[in-house]
């Protein structure tokens, strides 16, 4: 079996969406939060542990996994569900957005990327056919096609120049790909920034390639959220409403309200965890900053209306305690947290969705972070 998309219900108010992916190793509801386990692993949590929080699907990156341990040794272990033990769902990202980032000395051309690995400079060309075979070695049920990403800003030349080499490569991948006997599939990522002709043109050039599913990349890189929205009003009216719609790298809760009511149904963001590892909780009376002096003797759980398990054990003060001794378990117990807490607002979204009540319910919730963030 293939993954399979249904569109199960429309919000009234909205281009907002209910549906159901289904993947050989399981089914994902959107809209859907995917935790970035970048190298195999969700910082500080074990599978057990991400299981206990809710996640159905989680994100890694075949960047890192080419690099170490490579994608040969991960197919010889079962591929990425064997080698790290996850039943369920897995989307790998192609790793484009890490090697303009990460390595040094990138040379980009038609025929693919050269790169020097930011681990030891070893030097590497990888074309779209290669970065597809790399990924069919890892198995994750959804793969990506290697795309250009520009820096933000950058010029509307620059970005042109990206759209026709993300459109080149996205063929190239495709043609490739269809000679694989896969139950995979391969999404393509519109670029163009927020240019509205080149996004548009981006996503009209990969709709005639045709792909079972679309990403939006190169966003969330600083531009203003007034034209983040606007390429998103833009693709939801270009884009078919039977296939998912999938936002790059985008964390704030505020932004993912946002862009559910325009049609996207899958997120994936470090965010959380990060932030749970330096300390910052979410909650539902707003951030928390547990290095904090105010809460060296405070009792109460972080979120008295959190059913994670940190928030059912541990207080306030004790969680202060691990954080300022620099002990493992103040990542673990901030990450089991942080990321409970983006999951259930991703169940939220969808009961929301179900009940026609998405409107109200992003009202009240951003009314509440508004008036409630780092207030205690």
């Amino acid at each position: 079996m293939t993954s399979t998309f249904t569109l199960l219900r429309s919000d009234p108010a909205s281009s907002a969406r209910l549906g159901r992916l289904e993947t050989p190793h399981g089914t994902v509801e959107t809209p859907a939060f995917m935790p970035v386990a970048s190298q195999g692993a969700v910082k500080a949590l074990t599978r057990a542990q991400l299981e206990e929080v809710g996640a159905d699907i989680i994100l890694v990156n075949s960047y890192h996994l080419f690099l170490r341990p490579g994608a040969e040794a991960v197919r010889e272990m079962g591929g990425v569900h064997g080698f790290i033990s996850w039943p369920k769902p897995i989307l790998s990202d192609s790793g484009g957005f890490q090697i303009y980032s990460l390595s040094p000395l990138v040379k980009v051309r038609e025929e693919g990327v050269r790169f020097a690995s930011h681990l030891d400079g070893t030097k590497f060309l990888l074309r779209p056919e290669d970065v597809v075979d790399i990924q069919v070695k890892l198995g994750a049920d959804i793969i990506m096609c290697l795309d250009h990403v520009p820096p933000y800003p950058s010029s509307h030349e620059a970005m042109e120049a990206s759209v026709d080499l993300t459109s080149k490569w996205a063929r190239r991948a495709k043609a490739h790909f269809s000679e694989v006997e896969t139950r995979q599939q391969l999404w393509a990522i519109s670029q163009g920034g927020v240019f509205g002709d080149l996004r548009q043109r981006s996503i009209e050039e990969l709709l005639e390639i045709d792909f079972p599913g679309y990403a939006y990349g190169g966003l969330g890189l600083g531009e203003p959220k007034a034209l983040l929205f606007e390429v998103l009003e833009r693709g939801d009216g270009l884009l078919p409403r039977e296939k998912p719609r999938y936002l790059m790298g985008m964390g704030y809760v505020e932004d993912i309200l946002e862009a559910v009511e325009r049609g996207v149904d899958f997120f994936d963001c470090v965010l959380p965890t990060r932030n749970a590892r330096n300390g910052t909780l979410f909650t539902s009376q707003g951030r928390l900053s547990i290095k904090n002096e105010k809460y060296a003797r405070d009792p109460r759980p972080l979120d008295e209306s959190c059913g994670c398990y940190t928030c059912r054990t541990f207080s306030r003060a004790y969680l202060r305690h691990l954080y300022e001794r620099e002990e493992i378990g103040a990542a673990v117990l901030n990450t089991i947290h942080n990321l409970y807490y983006y999951l259930d607002i991703f169940r939220r979204i969808r009961q929301s969705i179900n009940s026609n009540f998405l409107g109200s319910f992003k009202r009240s919730l951003l009314l509440s972070d508004q008036a409630k963030d780092e207030a205690r």
